[in-house]
């Protein structure tokens, strides 16, 4: 790629000669610019710039901090890929670094509210049984957990909280069986190849918001592995990884991405849009200046299998996981 950041020596400068007084000298001069000169080339050159040095002078650790809800343009699309399937299919999913169940729950939900007629399989994973526990049990508050440190169901309607839950007092809120029926926890490394045999290969593997905690080495070399889990023309989802790995890994590996909702998808998430660039795990402007950009910014890819990738139809409306209007936010309907 063009990016200074891929030259090793010019990273060893800012790391070990500029360092942290460079870095926030950088961040005060961006947190100052006209949100007009953010978006200009010009603008967008300078974020990368300083996103390259908080990833190389940030110290890097798995965090658990998630929401339900969290991509609605990627959970419509696995909701297509689902009602693409015949009456009574089975479909088999599986959830790496499924943290403490809100994504897994979130895509279980999306599939059953439109095809509760498929024989759906899930199998969620995550390296810490503490919230692997937390996961199972299905039980969650409108308060700040204290292991996330987020307010998890702030992103669902009121609709959707009834829909996806049972309510247990004031502020707690327990997973409905409709929505928790078929899934399996597991307690495992996704780098572990016998986890692997442990599980199968499926034909949707979700790897999100977790690569991105690592060193970009240790994050290809685990993004290679991954491949290991899902089927011959199955849909890999990976987001939340340096775009310069994954990029590189897609190439490669010869992983095809998938077109449908690719600019959505990428900014689907408010989270990490909006901590670019000042933090290691934000998400840069879409930039379709990039020569390879159709690659750089797709976060699902078919995996193992010749250029077929069929159109996926999102013009019925029950595809469709739109993002509720402000004024029905459930933290203020339940207030």
């Amino acid at each position: 790629m063009a990016h200074w950041i891929a030259k090793p020596s010019r990273s060893k400068i800012i790391k070990h000669c500029v360092g942290r007084p460079f870095l926030t000298l950088n961040e005060w001069i961006w947190n100052r610019l006209p949100h007009s000169v953010k978006g200009t080339p010009t603008g967008l050159r300078y974020g990368k710039f300083i996103h390259s040095a908080v990833q190389l002078n940030s110290d890097r650790t798995q965090v658990h901090g998630t929401f339900f809800l969290r991509n609605r343009p990627e959970l419509a699309l696995i909701r297509s890929l689902a009602v693409q399937k015949a009456r009574g299919d089975a479909l088999k999913i599986t959830v790496l670094a499924c943290s403490n169940g809100a994504e897994v729950y979130s895509i279980v939900w999306a599939i059953r509210s439109v095809r509760p007629d498929l024989d759906l399989h899930v199998h969620a994973v995550d390296i810490s049984e503490e919230v692997v526990q937390v996961a199972r049990r299905g039980v969650y508050s409108l308060d700040k957990a204290s292991l996330v440190r987020e307010h998890i169901l702030k992103r669902l309607t009121s609709e959707e909280l009834t829909s996806m839950f049972d309510r247990e007092g004031d502020s707690t809120f327990r997973i409905k069986l409709s929505v928790s029926e078929g899934i399996t926890w597991h307690v495992g490394d996704a780098n572990d190849s016998s986890l692997t045999r442990q599980i199968g290969a499926a034909d949707i593997v979700v790897a999100n918001k977790f690569l991105c905690h690592m060193q970009p080495p240790e994050a290809e070399e685990c993004l290679r592995n991954l491949v290991r889990f899902v089927k011959p023309g199955g849909y890999l989802f990976v987001s939340g990884v340096d775009l310069n790995v994954r990029t590189k890994v897609a190439l490669d590996l010869g992983w095809v991405p998938v077109p449908d909702l690719l600019r959505e998808i990428h900014d689907g998430d408010p989270s990490v849009r909006g901590d670019w660039p000042q933090r290691y795990w934000g998400l840069e402007p879409f930039d379709s200046a990039q020569p390879d950009w159709k690659i750089r910014y797709a976060a699902v890819f078919k995996v193992g299998s010749p250029l077929d990738i069929h159109e996926i139809n999102f013009s019925s409306s029950a595809n469709k996981i739109s993002r509720p209007a402000e004024s029905k936010r459930v933290t203020k309907a339940l207030s």
